[in-house]
């Protein structure tokens, strides 16, 4: 298709809008109840009720309450899947559901599927070694492969929208769910396809799964006061809390969206990405791959960066995290960062890992909408390492037209959205 030339980005390119949110958290099933927790700052995290937690350090998790799959999948085709793999299914239908748009409008190449995991099945995989090594190899479930698969999840999704665009599946650790996004849409900008659903799922509250971040010291061990665990940029945060779900979105090229008539939550205006090239799991103590990471997508946006007038921080709680993005917020608004609202969701969350960015951009699209920022909970102790404005234990009116929302993974990769309220 010939297109007329932009000094900026070169060949123009086509706006993208969010019409559909798909929500499973913690805090509950669909866009609507995350959205009300959010607002009144309620967190989801507990005690673990999925094994048994004696020995562990960390006994902590935000785990799915009152989530039933067969309310969405045949029980043949759920015995098929992960966990992760059954979030990301409903959190895919509630999106569909929530833009409104026509399943048959969904089928076809112009429609694309962008879901991806950081862990994947872990679940499965654990409970089949256990088959393994008990009852042998002639007990293994020919489904095995298939039901924990990382792309899985994309591809159950496309099969059941009949989707036949653009299929994929990153697996960026914490970041998995903001590059879903983000490829997506570059895919729909440069009118690879009309439509994409996109986002990421984890199930990693599982016996080695939550073993594993134990070990490496990573989760917080306020095993007395879960609900308090999770506090981001707090001075007495000792680790994040690990978290299950699915935060899928549906983008939709803005002609295709306007001319159904489309509720529209925000336009994607950018996305940045970048590599820390420094530690397997910590970040760059001077914030520099998060800060070219704003900055790339501040540039794809083609605004400056006092115009952004919130951050959904990736604010995990972690001694590290916290205090390096911070570092690189500074850098990248000057003088300008002192006057930004910044919250974490994660506070009320808890970590979703590669769930995190789908369920974080949601955040920030519905805050663009509803012009409501949610706080930062369990706020109490300021760190003085961490001194800007973190939207403090109450959500916040305010005139939010530029939002900007962080992701970082380990192994140092990152990623960064602008999104923009909406107006045609």
């Amino acid at each position: 298709m010939d297109v007329p030339y932009n000094p900026r980005k070169g060949p123009a390119l086509r706006r993208v809008v969010i019409t559909g949110i798909g929500l499973v958290s913690s805090l509950g099933i669909g866009r609507e109840s995350n959205w009300k927790a959010l607002v009144e700052g309620k967190g989801g995290i507990s005690l673990i009720s999925r094994f048994d937690t004696s020995g562990y350090s960390s006994k902590i998790a935000g785990e799915i309450k009152d989530f039933d799959p067969l309310a969405f999948i045949g029980r043949k085709d759920a015995r098929k899947m992960d966990a992760f793999i059954q979030y990301a299914v409903v959190a895919a239908q509630l999106a569909v559901d929530d833009s409104g748009i026509k399943p048959s409008a969904l089928e076809g190449d112009r429609t694309g599927v962008y879901v991806g995991s950081g862990i994947g099945g872990i679940g499965t995989i654990e409970n089949t070694n256990k088959t393994l090594l008990k009852k042998g190899p002639g007990r293994i479930s020919p489904f095995f492969l298939i039901s924990c698969i990382i792309n899985e999840a994309a591809g159950q999704i496309s099969i059941r929208t009949k989707s036949g665009g653009p299929n994929s599946a990153p697996a960026t650790a914490c970041s998995t769910g903001t590059h879903a996004i983000g490829d997506s849409f570059r895919i729909i900008s440069r009118g690879d396809a009309d439509i994409m659903i996109a986002g990421g799922a984890e199930a990693p509250i599982t016996p080695l799964g939550v073993a594993g971040f134990c070990a490496m010291r990573a989760l917080s061990v306020r095993n007395d006061a879960p609900e308090k665990a999770s506090r981001p940029f707090d001075r007495d945060r000792d680790g994040f809390v690990v978290s299950e779900g699915a935060g899928i979105l549906l983008l939709e090229e803005m002609g295709t969206a306007l001319k159904r008539g489309a509720n529209i939550y925000a336009e994607v205006v950018g996305y940045g990405m970048s590599g820390d090239a420094y530690h397997v799991s910590a970040p760059r103590t001077d914030g520099d791959g998060a800060y070219r990471s704003m900055k790339r997508a501040l540039r794809d946006a083609g605004i400056d960066s006092g115009e952004i007038d919130y951050i959904n921080a990736h604010g995990t709680s972690t001694p590290w995290n916290d205090k390096t993005e911070t570092v690189a917020i500074k850098r990248v608004f000057g003088k300008n960062a002192a006057g930004l609202a910044i919250s974490a969701t994660k506070s009320m969350t808890g970590h979703m890992m590669g769930a995190a960015g789908g369920m974080e951009t949601a955040v920030t699209a519905m805050s663009l909408k509803h012009q409501r920022i949610p706080p930062t909970i369990n706020y109490e102790n300021p760190d003085p390492e961490c001194d800007l404005d973190y939207v403090p234990n109450k959500a916040r009116t305010a005139d939010v037209n530029y939002a900007l929302t962080n992701s970082f993974g380990f192994g140092g990769t990152n990623g960064t959205l602008v999104l923009k309220r909406f107006e045609e």
